[in-house]
């Protein structure tokens, strides 16, 4: 994992910077995307799986991964599902309207190590929000990795999220995208049944894979079972653990996942630095 680069500025940690909503897409019934810009002062710069503090005033703030591209550092992206207060007020602003800014924090998902090797993304749900980002560094700098692989699962196919993206993606000569859904309906004449059978007909190398998961954690837990069946070594899988995550620094304690804190030493993790405590439930 990529830790996060040093603050240089003198900024507060603590203190939200303004930033503007320029487009607001809605992706899903309960999820969308929102582009925004700074209010004021140099653009954020981020690296891929790296995390923000959003925050609508008045109510609270939440932790969103970055969910657009480093290249473009301009336009901030954060792809959100509306499920508490906060989130679903979120969800009720419009172009205009301002929200504050807090990072980034957080590790990196290691693109850069992948250099050379095949990489291997899995994702299920709105999991494949935090790791656009390593889709779109893919295939900016596509020379530099072998066999790109895109396996995604989503419940029905009314909750694939970036459909119009998949499709893309899918139709470039230079990667493999498979998605599956839990539940067909209708019209679908794509692959049905979990993630994990996606991964067990994938085509790539498993001794120098580099695999990047993101997901519901039951979905991750059988999804690294099933890397490592196939010979990918735990070193080369990493997960993102984004859950319980409420001041982005390690002071509160309340994201305490064993003897690290995943705001401040992940979200992004090596499979083998946490497989002992990645089975263990409740934790």
């Amino acid at each position: 994992m990529e830790a996060a680069p040093d603050r240089h500025d003198g900024t507060d940690p603590m203190m939200p910077r303004p930033y503007r909503i320029t487009t607001r897409r809605r992706d899903l019934a309960d999820t969308f995307t929102m582009t925004l810009e700074p209010v004021e002062g140099e653009p954020m710069r981020f690296r891929p799986g790296q995390f923000n503090m959003l925050y609508v005033f008045g109510v609270g703030e939440v932790p969103v991964s970055i969910s657009g591209d480093r290249d473009d550092p301009r336009h901030l992206v954060h792809t959100v599902r509306a499920v508490g207060s906060v989130t679903s007020a979120m969800a009720a602003l419009t172009p205009g309207a301002v929200i504050g800014v807090r990072g980034p924090f957080g590790t990196a998902w290691p693109v850069d190590e992948a250099h050379g090797s095949d990489v291997v993304v899995v994702a299920g749900g709105v999991g494949l929000a935090p790791l656009r980002p390593v889709i779109y560094e893919t295939i900016a700098r596509r020379q530099k990795f072998g066999r790109v692989v895109i396996l995604y699962g989503a419940r029905t196919p009314a909750d694939i999220l970036f459909e119009r993206e998949l499709r893309d993606w899918r139709g470039r000569f230079d990667m493999s995208v498979h998605v599956t859904v839990d539940r067909a309906g209708p019209g679908w004449s794509g692959h049905v049944g979990v993630v994990t059978r996606l991964i067990e007909r994938a085509v790539f190398e498993p001794d120098s894979a580099m695999a990047f998961v993101c997901g519901p954690e039951i979905m991750m837990d059988f999804a690294t079972r099933s890397l490592e069946a196939r010979g990918v070594t735990q070193d080369r899988i990493h997960v993102s653990m984004e859950r319980n995550m409420k001041c982005a620094i390690g002071f509160c304690g309340h994201c305490q996942y064993g003897g690290d804190f995943i705001c401040r030493d992940g979200a992004v993790f090596p499979y083998s630095a946490i497989r002992d405590r990645f089975h263990v439930r409740e934790l």
